[in-house]
């Protein structure tokens, strides 16, 4: 009878054990070849608890990966999965190789040629990234797919879902580098309308993607002002944008969704703040 008992216990203690650890958060280290970027991009993986059906698992792929910990996405995730805010999820953090060259509109440059590779990364996240994590999972389609960055990783992140609105269904982007431009601020021949690269962009633009967006921008990030009208520049180029966007008329107004901190800076300890916001509003 002991004997019975004890091999019990330990029965149960073996279920409780394996319950509690299917509850967790999981976080692993990858890494894929891209043969667009020729390079070996590391990813960190994290996900919580697998539904039974795949269908309903969700996907966010979020830039600058090497800074995961920085953003705190694995206590976030957590937390908001326990308490029933988010469905089942898969976050991909994608380590940037060479993020001022990787980061930016595709097949535009800048005026000092950074974004020159923004094509081939949009092209290893759209022909290589997306199958690979499909594979890895174990789905044929995923209930939502959405991409985040922060600064020029938001420009990338915006830039990528615009462009791939077949794949991308949601785009999150904190403190967006939407200043980028063609032309030396200092050029007396520069326009804000004519040489913002992603506005001439999304304003010149025919296609009318079916996405949702999310913005952030704090107020206290910069003391830039190119206009002089008293409101720092990441606040003017994002709200100008979401503007351009709202005048294409592809999506509902309730489809563009804008958060503004006072006082905000441009840096992780702010945008993990909103981090919740964010993935709330895609994954809820």
């Amino acid at each position: 009878m002991k004997y019975f008992f004890s091999r019990l216990s330990m029965l149960l203690l073996i279920c409780i054990i394996a319950f509690g650890c299917n509850k967790k958060i999981k976080q692993q280290e990858d890494e894929i070849y891209s043969r667009h970027l020729q390079a070996h991009i590391k990813l960190t993986i994290f996900s919580t608890p697998l539904p039974d059906e795949k269908s309903e698992l969700d996907l966010l792929l979020l830039n600058d990966g090497q800074d995961a910990e920085k953003m705190n996405v694995k206590n976030i995730l957590d937390s908001l999965y326990k308490e029933k805010l988010i469905k089942p999820l898969i976050i991909v953090a994608i380590h940037a190789d060479n993020r001022l060259q990787e980061y930016g509109v595709s097949g535009l440059p800048d005026f000092n040629n950074n974004g020159s590779k923004a094509d081939k990364y949009a092209a290893f996240i759209d022909n290589e990234l997306v199958a690979f994590i499909k594979k890895k999972a174990g789905v044929r389609k995923f209930r939502t797919v959405a991409i985040a960055g922060c600064s020029q990783g938001g420009l990338s992140a915006f830039d990528i879902g615009w462009d791939n609105a077949d794949k991308i269904d949601k785009v999150g982007v904190f403190s967006g580098s939407f200043w980028w431009r063609d032309k030396d601020i200092t050029a007396k021949d520069y326009l804000d309308v004519n040489n913002r690269i992603m506005l001439s962009k999304i304003r010149s633009s025919r296609k009318r993607p079916k996405l949702q967006y999310w913005f952030y921008a704090g107020t206290g990030e910069e003391n830039a002002d190119r206009d002089k009208d008293g409101i720092i520049d990441v606040v003017d180029d994002t709200r100008d944008l979401i503007e351009i966007i709202k005048s294409k008329n592809v999506c509902p107004p309730s489809d563009i969704v804008y958060k503004e901190l006072a006082e905000g800076k441009h840096e992780y300890a702010y945008w993990r703040k909103a981090f919740p916001d964010f993935l709330i509003w895609a994954f809820q």
